[in-house]
């Protein structure tokens, strides 16, 4: 086909997204038309059909169909062509939310509501917005893992190539400790346990859905202690997935007949107490997380502060946020067995 490019991917986009390459290099292309593109083949890696949520790495060839249209100006630089100018205020607010950084790594507190990554409507994202997070690198800081959009905490950024594909690979793997915190419906049976239901992706009146037992669910695992309650009404809940399967915690949660307060697509209305005035916010925080530093591998960990909407209910419901019970579950969650 004439206009046919073959790209090839440089060191310094080792580690990104496909999605986010063409988002790059070719600004102009809409999400959707991209979707179509790689669903008929005629974006393909090294020859073969993927999906834009695959990783790249160095050296590797991307077929990029006629999109003269779409492309920006292209230094061919790894980093790509200069981005539109984030907001001024969008760009305060994130350098505000930086709970850790060094040459390797910054831990963002992101708050509720701000999606990660783009999508079909999706018009601001972190993703876009990273360049704000520069500070004195040349590179532009790069997603390794995500967060639910509604879901506030600690989410890790990588500062350089080599940073990307080290954290990449802890994320796949079993190395980052994860800690959210919860306030749930109701209090469960047993203070401390574990949730082993697979997860699968199922059709539902609010979209797409994560369901037990869905056809081609996959096994998920999620370890869970109270901390404290509110009588029977409410309970606050340190939650660690061993898994990462999308809105696992909301359906596991929901699963075990306790749903994420404020998670109406998984809860329906017993995720809103009545006679309590709580904001309509999912009631969910990666609050805390423990991973190996790309450099020298000493464990890396960052606490998360209570976002606004959590202060206000754990405020009305009489809850201590500096209960040193809090401490105690975590502890159980990293060593059931101690």
């Amino acid at each position: 086909m004439s206009g046919v490019e073959q790209r090839k991917v440089g060191r310094d986009e080792a580690g990104l997204r496909l999605d986010r390459w063409f988002k790059n290099h070719y600004p102009g292309l809409g999400f959707g038309r991209m979707e179509k593109l790689l669903r008929t083949g005629q974006i393909r890696l090294n020859g073969k059909r993927v999906k834009g949520s695959v990783r790249l790495e160095a050296g590797q060839e991307i077929r990029v169909p006629p999109l003269a249209q779409e492309r920006a100006t292209d230094s061919g630089a790894g980093d790509g062509p200069a981005r539109g100018a984030v907001a001024t205020q969008d760009a305060r607010r994130l350098q505000e939310a930086v709970l850790f950084k060094d040459k390797q790594v910054i831990v963002l507190n992101k708050p509720t509501g701000l999606a990660v990554q783009g999508g079909s409507g999706q018009i601001k994202h972190l993703d876009g917005m990273l360049d704000a997070l520069r500070f004195d690198s040349s590179e532009r800081p790069r997603l390794v893992h995500r967060l639910d959009q509604d879901t506030a905490g600690v989410l890790v950024l990588a500062r350089s190539a080599e940073a990307a594909r080290f954290l990449t690979a802890e994320f796949k793997g079993d190395g980052p400790r994860k800690i959210y915190w919860a306030l749930v419906a109701g209090v469960p049976e047993r203070p401390k346990g574990l949730i082993d239901l697979p997860l699968g992706k199922a059709g539902g009146a609010g979209g797409e859905k994560m369901v037990v037992a869905a056809p081609g669910a996959k096994s998920a695992q999620t370890r869970y202690a109270v901390v404290a309650t509110k009588g029977k009404q409410a309970a606050w809940l340190a939650l660690r997935p061993l898994t990462g399967r999308t809105h696992q915690l909301r359906a596991h949660m929901a699963a075990l007949g306790h749903p994420i307060l404020g998670d109406g697509k998984y809860g329906g209305k017993t995720a809103y107490l009545s006679r309590t005035v709580l904001p309509k916010i999912l009631m969910l925080q990666a609050h805390e997380i423990a991973i190996s530093h790309p450099e020298d591998g000493t464990t890396l960990r960052v606490r998360a502060p209570l976002p606004p909407h959590f202060v206000t209910a754990f405020k009305a419901l009489g809850l201590d946020p500096d209960s040193p019970l809090a401490l105690r579950a975590a502890d159980w969650l990293e060593n059931p067995q101690g």
